[in-house]
């Protein structure tokens, strides 16, 4: 047997622009990458970059450039036979940092090695959970009234959790208004980095609110700042951008700048660091909870399949495809009563409509 790769690069217009921070999105650049098999069986797995270094140092053209130069040449030597998921791993450590380049791979040949196996990824990292509690990520409006028109269409939909982007000048007066509407539902607050050490007693007007949690108020670098802004805020500090491995993780908690942690696939390198990171918060006794990165059902699907673990106990980004696609590649994940179901089939348990795929393509490379 010997394994091949397709490189799909899709664009896919999401149903209104995403601002955060550090951008805004209005079309979502995909890179889905194929793992095929000499006997015809395809194995998918998503990279969530973007098409510029906002969010993170990596970017789209940059991870199909990396793939295509360094991480599949590094696969070569172990793709007679589909490899098991730890060699895969091991196989690209050689190469420093692209964790969502290293992502994508890996879930491909996780896929394609969990078909031939007929075991779904639920099982095998572990999943406890038949469905999943779903939030929804609101980004920064044009307006208070589009805000509470958003919210409000997301809470008739019947998702179980909101959170917030916020930003320097959308922070406070947003969230009042949101929690005066609905005083009940769990909220958070998502910063993107975009805040200052100096910010702490800012930012501590945000514990009136009753959130779950504030989410990387600073750079992801910045573990002391971190320690320093959860000395003045009373709010849970969760964690994403800084977590990058288990040992940033642990470190983490170990200096007491986290209490809370976003497990992001992409950004850590895969699913089984993902799976490890879990493991480590759940000796430590830290919750937490499945990100997302706009994906489409590929990248969904697996995702789904992690928040099953036993310790993703705080509502997470899984949301349903229509949050961010009139059409998605895959088939759509429609919420029913604030739900989604982990799929169950072989390997991540979906796969793309041929037609849409064909529909949303900007190109396809051949490796």
């Amino acid at each position: 047997m010997a394994i091949s790769f397709r490189i799909h690069s899709l664009e896919i217009p999401l149903v209104r622009p995403f601002r955060t921070s550090f951008g805004t999105q209005s079309v979502r650049d995909v890179v889905l990458v194929e793992a095929i098999s000499d006997s015809g069986i395809s194995g998918w797995g998503e990279c969530v970059t973007m098409s510029w270094p906002g969010y993170s140092s990596e970017y789209t053209s940059g991870a199909i450039d990396v793939m295509q130069q360094f991480l599949i040449p590094d696969l070569r030597p172990i793709l007679g036979t589909t490899p098991e998921p730890d060699a895969v791993r091991a196989a690209m450590e050689s190469q420093q940092g692209h964790p969502m380049a290293k992502a994508a791979l890996s879930t491909a040949l996780l896929d394609l090695w969990l078909k031939e196996r007929n075991q779904s990824l639920g099982r095998y990292l572990g999943a406890v959970r038949e469905r999943i509690d779903c939030g929804v990520s609101v980004g920064i409006p044009t307006s208070l009234d589009s805000l509470i028109e958003e919210v409000g269409l997301y809470v008739d939909q019947g998702y179980r959790r909101i959170k917030l982007k916020i930003e320097p000048g959308w922070d406070i007066e947003p969230v009042r208004l949101v929690r005066e509407t609905w005083p009940s539902i769990p909220l958070q607050v998502d910063a993107n980095q975009a805040y200052g050490r100096t910010d702490g007693p800012h930012l501590a007007q945000l514990d009136a609110f009753d959130l779950v949690l504030i989410e990387q108020p600073l750079p992801e670098d910045d573990l002391l700042g971190h320690v320093q802004i959860s000395k003045v805020v009373s709010t849970p500090i969760c964690l994403d951008e800084s977590i990058l491995s288990v040992a940033s993780a642990e470190g983490a908690i170990e200096f007491g700048a986290t209490t809370i942690i976003n497990i992001k696939p992409g950004r850590v390198g895969g699913y089984l660091t993902a799976r490890e990171i879990h493991n480590l918060c759940v000796e430590r006794a830290i919750p937490v909870w499945c990100g997302g990165m706009l994906e489409t059902g590929v990248g969904r699907a697996a995702n789904l399949a992690l928040a099953g673990l036993p310790g993703f106990t705080v509502i997470g980004d899984t949301s349903a495809s229509s949050r961010y696609y009139a059409e998605d590649v895959t088939p759509p994940f429609v919420l029913n009563n604030g739900q989604l179901e982990v799929p169950t089939g072989p390997g991540i348990g979906v796969e793309p409509i041929v037609e849409n795929l064909a529909a949303m393509s900007t190109g396809v490379i051949t490796a």
